[in-house]
């Protein structure tokens, strides 16, 4: 089955090293190295656990659970994702409204899963809804930009470029078609309303916290 990974956009560069971005990666690798130490007790006292926070308990759960990971892929994927679309992003708002945007995108994303699983006693782990929330504010920023990615079908490995608007498009409706499941993965499974939720949040939110320039009209 082919596979795509995204590397960077190939339409622009950052003026500045995206230090917020790099930073995220930085404090996710530190989190993870601490759940390899602290195991799985570590991983239910922080991840979020849906019938925890209806009945009000562990809120704090809601956002440190999205600087957790089920496993090496997992955190290799999501932070590839980040480094891909976190630096023009960061940019676009500015390096402290960009922090507030990711925190507010994971806290987001966390809500939409408790509230399609308000029961669940599976705890929830993971960036990549506050990732997603990167992506959406990325293709209502950066539409018409290039992306360079990675393409593997089988044995063969190719390096693309594909418009932003079909990449993201295309991830974000395959988020929307499976709504409302948990598909099982070799490390856990996918949260799509968390996906879904942060992507929602990044693409409406993405102008209240963005600083307007005449090279992202162009």
């Amino acid at each position: 089955m082919p596979a795509l990974m995204p590397l960077s956009d190939a339409s622009r560069r950052p003026t500045r090293f995206p230090v917020i971005t790099a930073g995220l990666i930085v404090a996710n690798v530190v989190v993870f190295v601490l759940e390899l130490v602290g195991g799985d007790e570590f991983v239910l006292q922080w991840a979020a656990i849906p019938a925890n926070i209806i009945a009000g308990q562990h809120w704090i759960t809601l956002l440190t659970s999205t600087f957790l990971h089920a496993g090496w892929m997992h955190i290799v994927s999501n932070m590839v994702f980040l480094w891909a679309f976190g630096p023009e992003v960061e940019e676009a708002m500015g390096r402290p409204r960009y922090l507030a945007f990711y925190l507010l995108g994971g806290l987001a994303a966390s809500l939409a899963q408790v509230a399609v699983d308000p029961s669940s006693t599976l705890p929830g782990v993971g960036a990549s809804g506050a990732i997603a929330a990167v992506m959406g504010a990325f293709l209502v920023t950066y539409p018409r930009d290039r992306i360079r990615s990675v393409l593997v079908i089988f044995v063969f490995v190719q390096v693309t470029y594909i418009p932003a608007a079909l990449l993201i498009g295309v991830w974000a409706l395959t988020q929307f078609l499976n709504l409302g499941t948990v598909a099982p993965g070799p490390e856990g499974g996918v949260a799509y309303a968390a996906h879904v939720g942060g992507f929602i949040f990044g693409a409406v939110a993405a102008r209240l916290f963005t600083r307007w320039s005449p090279e992202r009209a162009v």
